[in-house]
C-alpha cells in the first residue's frame, strides 16, 4: 500500500535508516540477494511472489539466513503468524501498527546481528 509504504519509509529515514523499496516479491527477493540488507520488512500480500515464499527463500539459503525478517501485514490470524514463523520470520507485526513498536523491534533485531 503506497501510503503505508511512504509513511514507513519516512519514519525509518527519520531514524537514520537507509531504506530500499521493492514493489513486488520478485523485486524484493532480487534486491535482498544483491544488496544483502541488514534487515528486511516484508508484506505477505505481494504481487509475483508472496511474502511467505520470499521469507522462506531467504531464510533457507545459507547466504541470507541471518538477515532478520519482519513480516508486516494486515493478516492478523494466529495461523498466519504461525506460518510466518515457520517460514523463518524473526518478528510479525500487524497493521494497523504503532510506529514506535515497529522501531523497537527493528532496533532489537539489529542488535542481535
Amino acid at each position: 500500500e503506497e501510503d503505508i509504504l511512504s509513511l514507513l519509509k519516512f519514519r525509518l529515514e527519520a531514524n537514520s535508516y537507509e531504506v530500499l523499496i521493492a514493489s513486488d516479491g520478485q523485486e524484493g527477493l532480487n534486491k535482498a540477494r544483491n544488496e544483502k540488507p541488514d534487515l528486511v520488512i516484508l508484506d505477505l500480500m505481494l504481487p509475483k511472489i508472496d511474502g511467505y515464499k520470499v521469507c522462506r527463500m531467504l531464510k533457507f539459503d545459507e547466504s541470507y539466513k541471518n538477515i532478520p525478517i519482519i513480516i508486516f501485514t494486515a493478516k492478523d490470524q494466529k495461523k498466519d503468524e504461525d506460518l510466518g514463523k515457520e517460514m523463518g520470520a524473526d518478528a510479525y507485526v500487524t497493521k494497523p501498527f504503532e510506529p514506535e513498536m515497529l522501531l523497537e523491534k527493528i532496533r532489537a533485531l539489529l542488535m542481535k546481528t
